[in-house]
Parts: C-alpha cells; sequence; structure tokens
C-alpha cells in the first residue's frame, strides 16, 4: 500500500475542511436526503475526526469525540451512529484497543478527493444504464473500527475509514479499494429492500445480495470490493461450490458470509454469489434487462435457476 508524508496528508485535511466549510448538519432528522441528480458525498467527518484527534494528541477522549465530533456531524454520521452503535466512548474504547488502526488510517485522507471524483463518474455511469436508479448520500467517517460499510435502500451508505483503510486483503491502492467498496455498497441501495433487510436470510439470499453488490462494482467502476477471493479460489471452484450447494438453503452463515476480520478474510459466498450473477448476465441476450433483473432480483432459487449457474462452470 501507498503511504503518503505527512505533508501530503496534511494538505488533504486542510483541503476537505475547506472544501465543506459549513456542512449542513440534521440534528432533528439523522435520515439521509435522496438527490435526484446523483449522491452527495460526504468526506468532512473525516477532518473533523482528525482535528479533534490531533487536537488531543490522538487521545481525544469520549466526551470531547461526542462533543466536538459525533454530536456536530452529518446526517450520514449520524445514521452510521445510530445502525452501528458509534458513540464518543465506542470509539474511544477502539482506539485504546489499537491507536494504530486511527493513527494509520489519516494516510487514507489524501485519496478521498479523487475517490469522490471516481465515485460521481460511476455514479453517472450507473444512471445510464439503470435509469431507475436512487442516489441517496454517500458518506464517509471515522467510526470505531467498524464496519467498514453500510449500505441499505433507506439509510444510503456510510463508510468508515478507519476500518477500509486497516483491511489488508483489499485492494493495495487505497484509491482502487475506497472506491470499488463503496460502489458495492452502493449496489445495496438499489436492491430490494426485503431482501437487503431480512434479517435470517439463507447462505444462497446472503451470497446473491453480496454478489450482485460485487457484479455491479466490477460492472460500473472496474473492479469488486474483495479481489482476493478470485486468487483464493482458483483451481478450487468446483470443490467450493459444491460445498456452496450443499449449504445454500442453510440460515446459519458463518460459513460463507461476514466471517472476515481486520487480518483474515473470509466471505466465499460474496465470490459464489459474484460467479452466479455473472452467470446470469452472460446467458442473458439482453445485458440491460439483465441488469435491471439483478439489481431487483427479489426470489433468489428462481434466479438461481435461471441464470445457467452450475459449480465450476466456466466464465468469461
Amino acid at each position: 500500500m501507498a503511504v503518503f508524508p505527512k505533508s501530503i496528508i496534511a494538505a488533504a485535511a486542510a483541503f476537505l475542511i475547506s472544501l465543506f466549510p459549513s456542512a449542513p448538519v440534521n440534528h432533528g432528522d439523522t435520515k439521509p436526503h435522496e438527490s435526484e441528480h446523483g449522491p452527495e458525498i460526504h468526506i468532512e467527518d473525516v477532518a473533523r475526526f482528525y482535528k479533534v484527534y490531533d487536537a488531543a494528541g490522538g487521545r481525544p477522549t469520549a466526551e470531547q469525540l461526542q462533543r466536538d465530533y459525533i454530536d456536530p456531524g452529518s446526517a450520514g454520521l449520524h445514521e452510521l451512529a445510530k445502525l452501528r452503535n458509534v458513540t464518543g466512548s465506542a470509539i474511544a474504547e477502539a482506539l485504546n484497543k489499537r491507536p494504530e488502526v486511527y493513527s494509520e488510517a489519516k494516510r487514507c485522507m489524501a485519496v478521498l478527493p479523487r475517490v469522490r471524483e471516481r465515485l460521481q463518474e460511476a455514479f453517472q455511469r450507473l444512471a445510464q444504464i439503470y435509469p431507475e436508479a436512487k442516489f441517496p448520500p454517500v458518506t464517509i467517517a471515522v467510526g470505531r473500527s467498524k464496519p467498514v460499510g453500510v449500505g441499505s435502500p433507506v439509510t444510503g451508505v456510510q463508510i468508515g475509514l478507519e476500518a477500509l483503510c486497516a483491511i489488508k486483503y483489499f485492494d493495495s491502492d487505497v484509491e482502487d479499494r475506497f472506491v470499488h467498496v463503496i460502489v458495492h455498497e452502493y449496489a445495496h441501495v438499489q436492491q430490494a429492500r426485503a431482501l437487503v433487510d431480512d434479517p435470517h436470510p439463507t447462505v444462497l439470499e446472503g451470497s446473491l445480495i453480496e454478489g450482485a453488490a460485487e457484479f455491479t462494482a466490477e460492472l460500473i467502476s472496474g473492479g469488486v470490493s474483495g479481489p482476493g477471493l478470485k486468487a483464493r479460489a482458483k483451481s478450487h471452484e468446483k470443490e467450493i461450490e459444491s460445498a456452496f450447494v450443499a449449504d445454500e438453503g442453510k440460515t446459519d452463515l458463518s460459513q460463507w458470509l461476514y466471517n472476515g476480520t481486520l487480518d483474515k478474510q473470509g466471505d466465499l459466498g460474496y465470490w459464489v454469489g459474484y460467479r452466479i450473477t455473472k452467470a446470469y448476465y452472460q446467458h442473458a441476450a439482453d445485458k440491460r434487462q439483465a441488469f435491471r433483473e439483478i439489481l431487483q432480483m427479489n426470489d433468489p432459487k428462481a434466479f438461481l435457476a435461471k441464470s445457467g449457474w452450475y459449480p465450476g462452470i466456466r466464465l468469461d
């Protein structure tokens, strides 16, 4: 991964602060508001966090974080706080346990302006090939070292800068990493709410939700959020996917989804779901209609049956 000099980091922080000198704050209603002309992409929370962090010598208290970072934060930060228990106390606890996560994450600030530009280009592409697309805001903020990202048709997308910056097995190019992961999460915004928000998905359902998001990321931004999965599965496709078929109806996701850590990649279900989705797209005569059906999928079993996928299938 690239390491940026302190001068560049400082310049990036100054740029972010100047770019959003008076960002709107919605204290009464934390639900992000949708734009009709492409999403607003908020990165001002990051600069405010590191202003508090630096002023405290890298050891801000829970009270300082709550008062000076979270409370005056963007609507997207407030949504992340509500969804994932991001409080001043939770951040302070995470910072005390792994201070290096927050000190090292400062280097990722330097790429945010360029990430913002590339995301705008990717979302324009999404609007072109999927006119029904919804465009609620994207917020990049600092959290409690998890989650990496949250995407929902209801709440938009929130990304934890420090968590995403710390992942060692995603793209080594930090700029690419942020773009592909955020576009993956933004695909969830477009998907059927009942599917995305199902509290007890099957392995098949969860894998298709994530696999469709991976395919969308590749289609409109040029890469997936977890590129290492392909290399990990190489020459073992049939073996992995046969095991997947045996588990596809289970609601225990622990062998396939959401089982990675900051240091170890999991989530083989993302890769299998991506392969099923890609098979569906490649077998379709009308690609635009196929992409619409991928995002609007609400019957995973029917989608699988129509995809033409089978364990070990060779795809272009």
